[in-house]
């Protein structure tokens, strides 16, 4: 259920003084796209664990996929005094409103995924590079034809870029045949199925080399929901991100390659970096502090899991 930030707000706002300035600590906004979502857990997990380590408190606030919330969050976080805030996804030119406040302020903001710009301080997980080995495996499974299912995501800057780079590689293959549907969010299982049943009543199996992307894997799972109830085993699924149920899912043969992101690093570091840029105040220069994704699929997960045993929440 979606809560109102407006409440959520009133109830911060309720809270008992001493408890906002508990040992005085220094506050870490952060504002999630979709606190509940796999990949953004992991990311959050890492940038509390860093936090812990630096003596620093952690605060989230989901924006639940609204730009208008996630703006009214960081000011939220400005005025409640925030050391700085971490914005998971929503692209800097949708968060004009947080970050003029935040400038104002002297509170810097890095971004998880929502690119370099305006006053924003660094990045990480930036969507493009970790979606294109995914995407060029998809091209070569599918030997260069036949019809794709792009679940897309345009309100977060992740899904944006990744779509974008999508569009570029398949340019160049002019015989798969691509449709498209977005997804929302909070809502992305349940349309993933939704899409592909509507898409698999129009490609029957046999026909052609049939695949589903994802622009995350949350939407392709959803989508293997409906594969399953249908019996379906002529189409290739592919998602992005590595959370667990999709590597789970490859393990289990339903699903055929993602890209594991290694979010809990990613905010791990991105808010260790975080002393040197309130260190370097206005000497900072802006930059991208990325963690390179890693390519799994049905012949290496077995591997993988060895390697990356964190991977399944172990």
């Amino acid at each position: 259920m979606k809560t109102p930030l407006l409440g959520m707000l009133a109830v911060a706002m309720a809270l008992p003084a001493g408890v906002a300035a508990a040992q005085d600590k220094t506050l870490i906004g952060i504002v999630s796209i979709a606190a509940t979502e796999a990949n953004n857990v992991r990311y959050i997990s890492g940038a509390t664990a860093a936090a812990k380590e630096l003596g620093w408190e952690v605060s989230v606030i989901d924006a639940a996929g609204s730009a208008d919330q996630a703006n009214a969050a960081i000011q939220n976080f400005v005025q409640r005094g925030a050391g700085a805030v971490v914005d998971m996804v929503f692209p800097y030119s949708s968060i004009g409103a947080g970050l003029a406040a935040a400038k104002d302020a002297g509170v810097p903001v890095v971004t998880w995924g929502g690119g370099l710009g305006g006053s924003v301080a660094a990045t990480n997980g930036s969507g493009a590079p970790l979606a294109q080995p995914v995407i060029d495996r998809l091209v070569a499974d599918l030997g260069g034809k036949g019809s794709v299912l792009a679940l897309t995501y345009r309100t977060g800057e992740v899904c944006r870029n990744r779509e974008a780079l999508f569009d570029e590689i398949l340019a160049k293959h002019p015989d798969i045949k691509v449709t498209k549907n977005e997804v929302r969010i909070p809502g992305y299982f349940q349309d993933g199925a939704e899409y592909a049943n509507a898409w698999l009543a129009s490609h029957p199996a046999g026909d052609e080399n049939l695949a589903i992307w994802g622009c995350w894997d949350d939407p392709a799972i959803g989508a293997i929901g409906s594969l399953r109830q249908q019996g379906r085993d002529d189409v290739k699924v592919y998602g992005v991100n590595g959370n667990a149920q999709a590597i789970e899912n490859i393990r289990n043969g339903h699903m055929d390659a993602t890209a594991w992101e290694d979010s809990y690093t990613e905010g791990y570091q991105m808010v260790k970096l975080l002393v040197d840029i309130k260190a370097g105040a206005g000497s900072w220069t802006p930059k991208a502090v990325e963690v390179p994704a890693v390519l799994v699929t049905k012949e290496t997960v077995e591997q993988f899991v060895k390697d990356h045993p964190e991977a399944l929440g172990k």
